[in-house]
């Protein structure tokens, strides 16, 4: 077999379907951010599409906390968790992230995807006859969990609550269970019934696992997720999050029960056996999420510059999908056309936002995903809705009917 020319054939196949992925080679600018240089590209941008929803990643609070702890601590962590690597600073942001979530405890991962790949997989391998009822458009980083784990699992259909409680129903009521889902889902938005799902959890001796890595820093009076948002921290089995979103740094944890988190601490192979984050980036997600337990100035200019731009895309008649969270996904509903549309904003716009195609979403759903902040100006919005309207126009797509004023 020629390898090299079987790569070649996959990724020119991939391109030729309008779905290979190009790298913009991205500069921010401190304290102007969502301002950037594209290297690879036409200079200066405004980015459109960070997952740094709240822009906390350039908040001087986090800057200077991971400033000091550079200098008092040096670059790494120095090793695992279990060896070298526990340091003043983990312990510190674990304690912040308990309390944030009204839990005995929390425990750190490298990553989000580290942390939900971690937990779901060591909890199904080691409980016995566990069935995880997972979500169908549960993110990647679930899947592979469970999948990981080899244990029994069904998928029901996305935020449908008869059909997870008739799957919950056919099993036996003593047996162990767990159920997994998100609450705010990434790239359509929408927010799960938690409440409903907790009955449904309460009714049929289930645990509960809610991803809240987009929910986190952005709703509940001190940036707590939707749990907190509608008192439902304690009614949950784990809560997972990040720190790589809206409190602007990185890392994904776990808050849970005491002996739940020393459970995953002690048997997760994703936890044991990787290096510690580096104390600065501890650090500094702990004065972020310091900073939005008591701050709600982040959470309500983005609220607000949300629906602005949501207002402005209807003016136009721009399809986007209507949900009750901070993501808009502008519905293109191409692949090539929607990677041209993304293609021409950055080269003749300076306008980044990412192509969002299959296998991320179904063929014929492609979106740009866009994702207003507080740090957008009146002027960034529009030009966005300028530029999009006029490769509206260009693509021949379809427009929404447009309200009387």
């Amino acid at each position: 077999m020629n390898y090299t020319d079987f790569f070649k054939t996959e990724l020119d196949t991939l391109r030729d379907s309008g779905n290979y992925r190009e790298f913009a080679e991205l500069e921010r600018h401190r304290g102007t951010f969502p301002n950037a240089t594209c290297h690879n590209g036409p200079g200066e941008v405004t980015i459109w599409c960070s997952n740094d929803y709240l822009g906390m990643g350039q908040h001087p609070d986090v800057l200077t906390a991971m400033h000091n702890a550079l200098d008092r601590t040096g670059a790494g962590a120095g090793g695992t968790r279990n060896i070298s690597g526990t340091t003043h600073d983990h312990v510190q942001l674990e304690a912040e992230l308990a309390d944030l979530h009204g839990k005995d405890s929390a425990l750190l991962f490298t990553s989000g995807y580290v942390a939900n790949w971690a937990t779901l997989g060591t909890l199904g391998a080691r409980i016995p006859g566990l069935t995880i009822l997972s979500d169908a458009l549960n993110h990647a980083s679930m899947i592979e969990g469970i999948r990981h784990s080899k244990t029994a699992r069904q998928i029901w259909k996305h935020n449908d609550l008869a059909d997870l409680e008739a799957k919950l129903a056919a099993l036996p009521l003593n047996a162990p269970k767990l159920i997994a889902f998100e609450s705010v889902y990434s790239m359509d938005g929408d927010i799960a019934p938690i409440a409903q799902i907790c009955d449904l959890a309460d009714r049929y001796n289930a645990m509960t696992y809610l991803d809240e890595v987009h929910a986190v820093g952005l709703y509940g009076p001190r940036g707590g997720g939707i749990a907190e948002r509608e008192g439902l921290m304690d009614r949950l089995t784990v809560i997972e999050g990040t720190l790589g979103k809206a409190f602007g740094v990185m890392g994904g944890y776990i808050a849970a029960d005491a002996t739940l988190c020393d459970f995953i601490r002690s048997f997760a192979s994703g936890f044991i056996f990787t290096t510690a984050l580096p104390p600065t980036v501890a650090a500094g997600a702990a004065a972020a999420v310091r900073h939005l337990k008591s701050s709600t100035t982040e959470r309500t200019g983005h609220q607000t510059r949300v629906a602005e731009v949501r207002a402005r895309l209807d003016a136009i008649g721009l399809p986007h999908i209507d949900n009750p969270g901070h993501i808009i996904p502008v519905m293109v509903g191409d692949p090539v056309k929607c990677k041209f549309i993304s293609d021409t904003l950055l080269r003749d716009h300076r306008i980044y936002i990412q192509p969002i195609n299959y296998p991320t979403v179904p063929k014929g759903t492609e979106r740009l995903r866009i994702t207003p902040s507080p740090v957008h100006s009146a002027a960034d919005v529009d030009h966005l809705v300028s530029a999009l309207e006029t490769l509206w126009t260009q693509c021949q797509l379809a427009r929404r009917p447009i309200a009387a004023q």
